[in-house]
């Protein structure tokens, strides 16, 4: 029986949710005449299924052509009239408040039964638009959806002129981020020009404006007012902005944050740091550990209740060491993203590039960086693979990043075998083979499982922290600096500055930022394989488990020749780690087997008295049989399919790829 026909009987003896169910597959199976999606669509919005799926069939139908009178009947009944009332209310509130405005200059609004347009709500967060005229339906909008999706800041010069903005989220955000001219000393309205005011009236049903009216920082125009900006409001308005003084960025006045993520070691973090230093409109720092920036924020926090507690006391000129701490203190605020602004406002060498009269307020850029990301990869109860990050959980939980109303996120990819080997190489040149870390002697852990299972690269794009995120090729940065960063500055809606062509630190020229690290845009790490830190079976197996990535993202195999792969081959690539595992042998050697230390082995706490070579042997066995275990079971399930969920069962993508200007490439595109 087809899933049509199973649906049907299921209906007949009233099993109705496996009616629904039957109905939904077949649907998704296609193949149905106009006739039988009708009939699906029916059952299911009268026998309580699935009333998306419902909907979506209904407006399909309808722009088709097909049933149309039954579709928007149905339609304007279930969905538009049950809503109808808090449109028309919210449309007669915003035309009330806009007739009061100054900065609009017409106030012919039409009746809320003439609009061009009507919304038919489609869930909590969005609607379908019906162009009654065209009798057509148009493509889910969610008003809300938090997504920046123009550079509305390219250019700074002149007052920000924005075309059509139909975004509550979008129009909030200029409203946040443009400052008012009496802080700058000069105009600095906010142009909105939309080219229909019968379009712009029809959107004030389902957008809320009277919140951007308050400030009057807001100039409206429609059609041909476009010929009236900028406005010269001494003239017009005999108000001269010119009287008042720049007024200094405060920690207050920062609202949006652009997170500069870390894929993973040796990624080229400290480059894009070095690109974006000294930026006029970033409270910018280079990389910070996490744990040092929570520590941070708590001990401020125990400052300020210190100085509660003597305010309770009666105690008279509480002080702080810091200018901006105090006023933090006095301000009342406590919020994690306010005291992460005056930490960062307080490295004074670091904000000496940014621009107190700007048009805009500046975005706080934020890399917090930990000692290593840490991947599980797991099977559920279905057999799915799923992706989890204790850093990442971290990150996700962190009252900074919830406390921020505009995020943008960036993460910056090198070729994963290059960034692997240069982890290799740093973890044996830089970190040395006996050092103690908080009383612990520490080894190398197995890089090749840990970069392997590392797919941070892959969003849930419903992740609040990655609505709005794009990679960034770290190669692209370097070969075509020009192309890469004029459009990153776009997604990050910044300007593309002069300060964006060089590399520095703390407004200093081509320093060198780490030891190691070559000066500004010097390719010479591209090209970089690092030979001696990595065996070409160690790098073909990386590939093969992460060959999906390399083809999204423009990478060429250079190990793995893309041939179908079974456990033998996996075994055989094993066998080829020898860099990976003589070092992983090497510093178990030196750090754990070695001196009066207490050696924690598989059978217990020994002493070094009784450890002699062959039990020391023992046990490295033990450990590279641990290690293959754990990377053949990567292996595997990476022949088995490339398909990954979160631990919310959501399907994981992959992060959209930064597109470059082919006008702008100074050199063909590196893969």
């Amino acid at each position: 029986m087809q899933a049509i026909d199973i649906a049907r009987r299921c209906g007949s003896l009233n099993a109705v949710s496996e009616a629904n169910s039957a109905y939904i597959l077949a649907l998704h199976q296609g193949g149905l005449t106009p006739e039988e999606r009708l009939e699906a669509a029916v059952y299911l919005l009268r026998m309580g299924g699935n009333y998306r799926i419902a909907y979506t069939q209904f407006a399909q139908l309808y722009n088709e052509g097909q049933f149309q009178e039954q579709c928007l009947d149905i339609m304007t009944e279930a969905f538009y009239l049950p809503n109808v009332k808090p449109m028309k209310n919210r449309y007669e509130k915003n035309c009330a408040a806009l007739k009061k405005y100054p900065y609009l200059f017409r106030t012919d609004f039409p009746k809320f039964e003439e609009l061009p347009l009507r919304f038919y709500p489609f869930d909590d967060n969005g609607y379908l638009p019906y162009v009654p005229g065209e009798q057509v339906f148009g493509n889910y909008i969610n008003f809300n959806h938090p997504v920046v999706s123009r550079n509305f800041f390219k250019d700074l010069e002149n007052p920000i002129l924005a075309q059509d903005v139909y975004s509550q989220y979008e129009l909030e955000y200029l409203y946040d981020n443009v400052r008012p001219s009496e802080d700058i000393g000069r105009e600095n309205h906010l142009y909105l020009h939309y080219g229909s005011w019968e379009a712009f009236c029809a959107y004030l049903q389902v957008l809320n404006v009277r919140h951007i009216l308050d400030k009057k920082k807001i100039v409206f125009l429609f059609g041909e007012e476009i010929s009236r900006y900028p406005i010269d409001f001494k003239e017009t308005y005999d108000i001269d902005y010119s009287q008042y003084p720049v007024k200094q960025i405060g920690f207050q006045d920062i609202q949006r944050l652009i997170w500069h993520t870390q894929l993973s070691s040796d990624n080229g973090g400290d480059f894009f740091n070095e690109v974006f230093d000294n930026h006029p409109n970033l409270v910018c720092m280079p990389s910070v550990m996490m744990d040092d920036v929570e520590a941070a924020i708590q001990n401020c926090k125990n400052e300020f209740n210190r100085a509660d507690k003597l305010r309770a006391s009666g105690t008279t000129g509480i002080s702080f060491d810091n200018a901006v701490v105090e006023k933090l203190y006095w301000s009342g605020s406590r919020s994690d993203k306010d005291i992460l602004s005056v930490l960062f406002m307080m490295q004074g060498a670091y904000m000496e590039g940014l621009d107190h009269a700007a048009r805009i307020y500046p975005a706080l850029f934020f890399q917090p960086h930990f000692n290593n990301m840490d991947y599980d990869l797991f099977p559920d109860e279905k057999g799915r693979t799923v992706l989890a990050s204790k850093q990442y959980n971290e990150i996700h939980s962190s009252s900074i990043f919830k406390s921020f109303k505009y995020i943008k996120t960036f993460t910056p990819m090198r070729r994963i075998t290059t960034s692997y080997a240069a982890t290799v190489r740093w973890m044996v040149e830089k970190r040395g083979h006996i050092k103690e870390v908080n009383g612990k002697r520490t080894v190398i852990s197995d890089l090749v499982a840990d970069r392997v299972a590392n797919r941070s690269f892959m969003i849930d794009p419903e992740d609040r922290l990655y609505k709005d995120s794009v990679l960034v090729r770290f190669e692209d940065g370097k070969t075509n600096p020009r192309a890469t960063f004029t459009a990153l500055a776009a997604f990050l809606d910044i300007p593309y500055t002069e300060s964006m062509t060089y590399c520095s630190e703390k407004g200093i020229h081509d320093v060198e930022t780490a030891e190691g690290n070559v000066i500004g845009f010097d390719t010479a790490t591209v090209y970089r394989t690092y030979d001696e830190y990595a065996t070409n079976d160690e790098r073909a197996y990386i590939e093969f488990c992460l060959r999906d990535a390399y083809q999204f993202y423009g990478y060429d195999l250079h190990y793995y020749d893309g041939s179908p792969v079974n456990e033998a081959q996996l075994k055989g690539w094993l066998e080829g780690f020898t860099s990976m595992d003589s070092r992983i042998s090497e510093t178990w050697k030196n750090n754990v087997l070695a001196g009066s230390n207490l050696v924690t082995a598989s059978n217990g706490k020994i002493s070094e008295e009784d450890v002699d070579e062959k039990i020391k042997n023992n046990f490295l066995e033990s450990v590279q049989k641990k290690n293959n275990t754990i990377r053949l079971r990567i292996g595997k399930a990476m022949i088995n399919g490339l398909y990954f969920i979160n631990k919310n069962g959501q399907p994981l993508r992959m992060m959209p790829k930064l597109e470059l200007d082919p006008a702008l490439l100074d050199q063909p595109l590196y893969h």
